[in-house]
């Protein structure tokens, strides 16, 4: 699933691409929605909130909200209009398309409209998010300590508790801060420096347009995905385990020098 940057940049390149432009034609591939038609819609622009796009619209009046959800699998393509897609057809959820470009939500695993006033039915349940302008440390750090029993990494991935950390972000800013994540979230001496530097890297990814924890001299990430090779800081052999998260089973990694369970 990706993490609240690659979210934040698929928002950046729906803008680039459609925001302030009127729909010639839309073509809703997802049931409840199939006989929806935007035709004349002018796309006012995409927010996000966590790993959730929000894609306002003008339509005759109403402000309506497009809302997505990559999930696992999805993606948003912005494209010259007449160019082949990059993706079978039968995986297209959503097409907006405008005199010169063409949006394609290829499997998406959520798709829903509704008017813009009511937003917080669908993201209002969620913590603050990292990527936020109006990023609130306070509520984040309250909902994070809430339970101090919780393992971390079950927290970290908790989108009610904060949005925007996915896999990537838990493993790096856990070795980071050298906590463990499989340890409670009792065990973390800072939690608000744990989650300003969340923001942090999610900022630089942002930036970068990919994670680029460890820095460019290093390779880009510290731990994730590189169980049984050495860590870059002490050579300990990183290794991989389960959390909790999202609704299923996670694969986290950490060094275990560097990040002792107490």
């Amino acid at each position: 699933m990706p993490e609240g940057d690659a979210v934040f940049l698929t928002a950046r390149r729906l803008d680039r691409g459609v925001a302030g432009q009127r729909l010639k034609a839309s073509d809703f591939r997802w049931p409840s929605l199939a006989t929806v038609d935007l035709a004349g819609a002018v796309v006012l622009g995409t927010g996000t909130h966590g790993k959730h796009l929000l894609t306002r619209l003008d339509h005759d009046g109403r402000q309506l909200t497009l809302h997505t959800h990559l999930k696992m699998e999805g993606v948003w393509r912005v494209l010259d209009a007449g160019q082949r897609w990059p993706r079978p057809s039968h995986e297209a959820r959503v097409v907006l398309r405008t005199e010169s470009r063409e949006a394609v939500g290829f499997a998406l695993g959520l798709v829903e409209l509704l008017p813009t006033a009511d937003e917080a039915s669908v993201v209002g349940h969620l913590g603050p998010d990292l990527l936020s302008p109006e990023w609130d440390e306070g509520e984040a750090l309250r909902r994070l300590i809430a339970d101090p029993a919780r393992v971390l990494g079950e927290a970290l991935l908790d989108q009610t508790v904060v949005a925007g950390i996915g896999t990537i972000y838990l493993a790096e800013v856990c070795f980071l801060q050298g906590v463990h994540p499989l340890g409670p979230v009792s065990a973390v001496a800072d939690p608000g420096r744990l989650l300003r530097r969340a923001r942090q890297l999610l900022q630089a990814g942002v930036r970068h347009g990919r994670p680029t924890t460890a820095g460019d001299r290093r390779g880009s990430v510290w731990v994730y995905r590189r169980q049984r090779q050495p860590c870059l800081r002490c050579r300990t052999t990183i290794v991989a385990g389960e959390v909790g998260g999202e609704g299923r089973e996670r694969t986290t990694y950490w060094c275990p020098s560097c990040q002792p369970l107490t």
